[in-house]
């Protein structure tokens, strides 16, 4: 292992970053992510997706989205095999120093129920879940 580095992706790392999420990920009840969603996320806000990379390869991504009004994670994922090593805590504390740079006061992290291995992290972070919201979704295609 080399030295971990935190940076925004660029537009040649994206399909690492797809096929990370295909392994890292919890992809069970979402459409797959493709090449052109990723690349107008990173076009419309190129600081947006942050990559944890070491010896050149994607071992973590979380997407700090900013929309002038609210602040959202997602896409926390780390290797497998990387998991436990705080890989995770610094994607999070990176992603909240680029939302409150941005003005953002309060965030809010799309963790999935089902996805009880993730809960310990958000939680050590500050994160709870807020019982009187539920994520209403409908696909628009």
């Amino acid at each position: 292992m080399g030295e971990l580095i935190l940076r925004a992706a660029e537009p040649a790392d994206l399909p690492a970053v797809l096929a990370f999420w295909q392994v890292a990920a919890e992809n069970d009840s979402r459409p797959v992510d493709t090449v052109e969603a990723a690349e107008a996320l990173v076009a419309r806000d190129p600081e947006a997706l942050i990559l944890a990379v070491d010896d050149g390869a994607v071992v973590g991504t979380v997407i700090a989205g900013w929309d002038g009004w609210r602040c959202h994670l997602y896409r926390l994922a780390v290797a497998p095999d990387r998991r436990r090593a705080g890989i995770g805590g610094l994607l999070i504390a990176a992603a909240e120093d680029r939302l409150r740079a941005l003005g953002g006061t309060r965030a809010d992290a799309m963790v999935l129920d089902a996805n009880e291995r993730a809960h310990g992290i958000w939680a050590a972070r500050g994160y709870r879940p807020q019982p009187e919201w539920s994520r209403w979704v409908k696909p628009l295609g």
